[in-house]
């Protein structure tokens, strides 16, 4: 086996095999279907021109359709699907949503739930224990998918899961947002694959060879194209072709992006008169930080009850987790308006959106895309947003990191913190609070990091969702022109000009 022309050792490839082999007498899966459709699924999205693939439905797009080939491991993956989805459909393209867990008794959706409960009971361990998290939990987050060598096990287990994409149209535009599913693509023999890279820590277990891959900083781009750290200190590695790593900048919603200054104006403004200053607290897809979330709320109460801060506490779709921390808040007296109905939850974002509120909201959903996309259109309302350094380190709104959970989360604050948008990490519970009671008791940091955001927005570093999917139109209609380099590759042009780029007037407004 080898990736860019960097040989892999015989052992690694040998026990990839066998773990191939062991999942394959573990899990037996039924076949999918020899042809999808798409179809409208009105509880799972909002009006995102998302069209769910299934196995029977509307006729697939090639033309105008991008598939996204997404899986839930956390939240990250898919709030980048949805907002590369959000993306295309403001230039006129339709998103096809393939979630590989959709397809239940195949043999892939069994793999990939059994692999992501491990992830998650992980997660939620390292925030318990430090000795978890310093000797196990860090060390398998930041070092076990780091090296090349440890692509020999995904390549061979994603070849499991291709049958997922089997019934593709090989020529469609496919936007991977878990290398898994990129990887899966390839496998299945899809010529136009996408794989973006989510995490600024170059790692390959985020590389899906035979595809283009692009990041979301320009330092994660040459981490990528020179495989920093990958293989072993002694060793010069073959770096990752030109043709097959693009920098996009940051994957966020066109809805945020295109609403950066109104909402930026809106947190000076409410700074300026003095008004409650609105904070967003969401937890995580693994559900791993109750325990900071009960010393945020208690810490954070008196300013409520005087009617200096608003709270919105997102649980996602974490009911064990909800559970938890409303048994501490009952038992302390501390008071919250609930809410669990969609609709009503969406009202509520819009009317808070418009006008003043007051003391603690907390939201619970069912559905993965309501906990997700909650967050969204709450971020809208809020002048700082608690969360990890995970994915939502890159979205346009003043953020405070709390302890990062597994080490590859770290350099998502070091870019916050770097560009303006964010405060650097957290760890500690006291440095937490202390970033917490200046935000809130001094009017500087709230514009300061507003003005980076407006800064930012003018460079295009919140425009990687919109150039992702450029990128995937330009990469077909390319190779359907038959256009390549010596090397085989299609060749692309580098974000500018082009006929493409007409379509992504919409996102400048």
């Amino acid at each position: 086996m080898v990736i860019f022309g960097n040989p892999l050792p015989a052992k690694n490839v040998k026990r990839a095999e066998r773990t191939k082999n062991r999942y394959l007498r573990k899990f037996k899966g039924d076949e999918v279907p020899k042809k999808y459709g798409a179809r409208i699924i009105p509880e799972n999205t909002p009006s995102l021109g998302i069209r769910h693939i299934v196995p029977e439905g509307d006729t697939l797009n090639r033309e105008k359709g991008v598939v996204l080939g997404t899986i839930r491991m956390g939240y990250g993956h898919y709030r980048i699907s949805l907002a590369i989805a959000s993306a295309a459909n403001s230039i006129g393209f339709t998103p096809y949503w393939l979630d590989f867990l959709s397809f239940k008794e195949s043999r892939g959706a069994q793999i990939i739930t059994y692999l992501e409960n491990l992830y998650n009971i992980g997660s939620r361990m390292s925030q318990g224990s430090r000795f978890f998290n310093r000797y196990v939990w860090e060390k398998i987050t930041g070092e076990a998918g780091l090296k090349l060598t440890s692509t020999a096990r995904d390549q061979a287990l994603t070849e499991l899961y291709a049958p997922i994409c089997t019934p593709l149209p090989k020529d469609m535009s496919f936007i991977a947002t878990h290398p898994w599913t990129g990887r899966a693509a390839v496998h299945a023999g899809m010529r136009n694959v996408i794989t973006v890279i989510p995490d600024n820590l170059p790692m390959s277990f985020h590389l899906a060879p035979g595809s283009i891959h692009t990041v979301q900083t320009p330092s994660g781009y040459f981490g990528y194209r020179s495989l920093r750290n990958m293989g072993d200190p002694e060793r010069i590695l073959e770096p990752m072709p030109d043709a097959q790593i693009r920098y996009t900048g940051h994957y966020v919603d066109h809805e945020l992006v295109s609403n950066i200054e109104k909402d930026c104006d809106l947190r000076l403004k409410r700074v300026k008169d003095g008004k409650a200053r609105r904070i967003l607290l969401t937890i995580g897809g693994a559900g791993a930080q109750e325990k900071k979330f009960e010393a945020i709320v208690r810490f954070l109460n008196p300013y409520i009850q005087q009617g200096r801060i608003v709270l919105f506490v997102n649980m996602g779709d974490h009911k064990d987790r909800w559970d938890e921390l409303k048994n501490t808040l009952d038992s302390e007296g501390i008071r919250y308006t609930f809410h669990n109905d969609w609709e009503k939850s969406r009202s509520f974002s819009e009317e808070v959106y418009r006008n003043d509120g007051k003391g603690i909201h907390v939201f619970l959903f069912t559905r993965i895309f309501h906990s997700v996309y909650m967050t969204n259109l709450l971020m809208r309302s809020s002048d700082l947003m608690i969360t990890k350094p995970s994915e939502l380190s890159f979205y346009p709104v003043p953020k405070l990191f709390i302890q990062r959970v597994g080490r590859h989360e770290a350099w998502g604050a070091i870019r916050g913190a770097e560009i303006g948008d964010g405060t650097l990490e957290t760890e500690s519970t006291a440095s937490m609070l202390s970033a917490l009671r200046l935000t809130i008791e001094e009017d500087d940091l709230i514009p300061f990091y507003c003005q980076n955001i407006l800064k930012n927005k003018k460079a295009g570093v919140y425009n990687g969702a919109y150039n992702a999917v450029r990128l995937a139109v330009e990469a077909r209609e390319r190779k359907l022109r038959g256009i390549e380099d010596e090397r085989g590759a299609a060749v692309l042009s580098r974000p500018g000009p082009s006929l493409i780029s007409k379509l992504l007037k919409p996102q400048r407004k």
